[in-house]
């Protein structure tokens, strides 16, 4: 039996903190941030992390695994409130909200804390600034299976609420990092892992490129690309050709295409989706 405070003032302190989350000072100054939606929570719950809170609204689930859920996640010891429909449209941050929203504490994991394959995968992103594109940037990183993604000079906040929704729960499965670029740098020259930078002022096709062995990809901001910091040491330069008017290719889409030409040149235990 699911027991639930209900809610239906938009003045109840609680809808107005949940408003607030959506900003990264209160999300930074409370440790928390939320995450909406059933796949979300659902992930979230699968890898343990349990939400502190779950606001739900029966007016607006989309299926009948609803109540299953929330007693799962009472179970492990989060608290439930009951939402109004007109209350939890205003908490909402998707256009269709699916009634189910939670509040989880944010993690800080080290270069120190990643656990590495042998040879080491990673991906490298410096001072991406889309929040959208940060979701699935992670959600191509856990399709390529690399070990950990690795957020350097970070532009946009990995718990930004549209990050946590585009990354599609995969947010709460790849072991990701928040660091400086040279602590980073430091840190994969003594680990002995190559990197490889995507640019367009090369010659070499990424086709081209041997990227089997210890790797890590690296990829630069929507706006600027990677920094001279960066691209002095990387060891490896490469190119992903275009034949269009475009002079370059959305982060998120580069990202995707070189990680899987590394899948396809390196031995893995890929499975067919």
């Amino acid at each position: 039996m699911i027991e639930a405070e209900l809610i239906s003032s938009l003045q109840n302190p609680r809808v107005k903190n949940l408003v607030k989350l959506r900003d990264r000072r209160p999300r930074n100054q409370q440790g928390l941030f939320i995450a909406e939606g059933y796949r979300a929570i659902s992930r979230a719950l699968e890898k343990d992390v349990v939400p502190t809170e779950i606001y739900f609204c029966p007016d607006c689930f989309l299926g009948d695994n609803e109540d299953a859920l929330l007693a799962q996640a009472q179970a492990a010891g989060a608290t439930l409130f009951e939402l109004s429909k007109h209350a939890f449209e205003k908490v909402a941050y998707r256009d269709r909200p699916e009634g189910l929203l939670a509040v989880i504490k944010q993690w800080n994991h080290t270069l120190d804390d990643l656990q590495l394959s042998d040879p080491p995968f990673l991906l490298i992103v410096e001072a991406i600034e889309k929040p959208g594109n940060l979701g699935t940037i992670l959600r191509s990183a856990d399709a390529a299976g690399v070990d950990a993604v690795i957020c350097c000079d970070s532009v946009t906040d990995l718990f930004n609420p549209n990050a946590v929704r585009s990354s599609t729960g995969v947010l709460f499965s790849m072991p990701t990092v928040t660091a400086s670029s040279d602590e980073v740098i430091k840190w994969i020259r003594q680990k002995g892992i190559r990197t490889i930078a995507t640019t367009p002022h090369t010659d070499i096709l990424y086709t081209d490129t041997d990227l089997r062995g210890p790797l890590a990809i690296v990829m630069g901001s929507e706006q600027f690309g990677l920094s001279e910091k960066w691209l002095s040491a990387c060891d490896t330069k490469v190119l992903i050709p275009m034949a269009g008017q475009a002079d370059s290719l959305n982060v998120a889409m580069a990202t995707l295409i070189t990680l899987f030409e590394a899948v396809r040149q390196r031995p893995s235990p890929i499975h067919n989706s």
